[in-house]
């Protein structure tokens, strides 16, 4: 089987391209194994030249050589003294690039600008390129869903701990640092995105920001938590109630259980994400709440906690074995809070594998 740069470099081929520059953290990561991160899309750790016909280079400075001489041994490690671009000269001149591709949805528009400056005195062609590398990410290796189900398996197990200790009084706060602590002592590299931890009327905003506001019994606590491991992310929200939930509470949690298990049983090789977004969001709609589900079903989770495939009303390309996706139904009432779950699965050719284990939530 070709290895991931190896088909890059045919896709390059057969599209009569000489080179491709690769700015995207997670595509550089993940077709040369070097692991730097960037501060932000301004202040990179690296960028890879791919030749179609020569061997790979991944250009960096000085704070990086040592690191990515380790992590990537099949690639030219050059450093830029004097930033980027002199030393991309010198090398399209000396491989004779004449078409250059680049990522163009990983690029600011004033770097952009140089790179056509550039490109312009040394008679270039500059073509623009996305998802050339996000589609070979799309389906995941023996290796891959390995680590993915190690960061599900220790997400869990973060999140297990946390659940016991949770108490009325509590902020918000408080409770997402723990989590995070927690993560980092258990093994984890980072979060995968910062926690949310939202209770009462906070729930009702699916991307709460977490305060000052304490834990209070018989409210609903949506908790969306994820961590890096070996470089893979995981995702799970679990939605819990202190003391005793109401008829409300119970009725709602049961329709959206309801709703993902719906979406987990549809989901299989062949349909699309529309198909699986369609079929759990009817089942809240029958319930005379779909305006209370907003956002998507989910969304494909790899070395990008948010990454192709989408489960949503947009998507209708065929799910193919071994995409990864969350399956995350919710419902979110303004001024009484929401409830929402969340469980990561593997597209398989006749259903899904789930991959969470944990059921430390709402028994109901």
């Amino acid at each position: 089987m070709r290895t991931p740069l190896e088909r890059i470099r045919a896709a390059l081929k057969r599209r009569k391209i000489d080179a491709l520059l690769v700015t995207q953290p997670e595509n550089r990561r993940y077709l040369s194994g070097y692991t730097a991160t960037d501060h932000a899309i301004n202040e990179s750790a690296g960028v890879l030249l791919i030749p179609s016909e020569a061997e790979p280079y991944l250009l960096t400075d000085s704070r990086f050589f040592l690191q990515a001489e380790r992590d990537a041994p099949g690639f030219l490690v050059k450093l830029y003294p004097r930033g980027l671009f002199p030393l991309l000269r010198i090398l399209l001149r000396r491989h004779r690039i004449k078409r250059l591709a680049f990522e163009s949805h990983y690029f600011l528009h004033s770097t952009a600008q140089t790179l056509a400056a550039l490109a312009e005195k040394l008679k270039v062609e500059l073509l623009p390129l996305t998802g050339l590398v996000e589609e070979l990410r799309l389906c995941k290796d023996a290796e891959e869903l390995a680590k993915i189900e190690r960061a599900v398996r220790l997400n869990e197990e973060v999140f297990a701990e946390v659940y016991r200790s949770l108490r009325p009084g509590q902020t918000e706060r408080e409770v997402a640092l723990r989590i995070e602590t927690v993560m980092r002592l258990m093994g984890a590299s980072r979060p995968s995105f910062e926690t949310i931890v939202a209770s009462g009327p906070n729930a009702a905003l699916p991307h709460a920001v977490p305060g000052e506001r304490t834990l209070r019994e018989g409210e609903t606590i949506v908790i969306d938590m994820g961590l890096v491991l070996d470089d893979y992310c995981s995702d799970m929200t679990r939605t819990v109630v202190l003391g005793a939930p109401d008829e409300k509470t119970v009725a709602l949690f049961r329709l959206v259980r309801k709703a993902q298990l719906a979406g987990l049983q549809s989901l299989r090789a062949g349909v699309t994400g529309q198909d699986v977004d369609r079929i759990a969001r009817g089942v809240i709609e029958r319930a005379g709440l779909g305006e209370r589900f907003g956002h998507g079903l989910g969304h494909g989770v790899g070395l990008n906690v948010h990454e192709g495939p989408s489960l949503n009303y947009r998507n209708r390309k065929p799910l193919a074995a071994g995409m990864v996706v969350t399956v995350e139904p919710g419902v979110y009432i303004p001024g009484w809070g929401g409830i929402r779950l969340e469980n990561m699965a593997v597209v398989e050719g006749q259903g899904c594998r789930v991959l969470n284990r944990d059921t430390t939530f709402l028994d109901l």
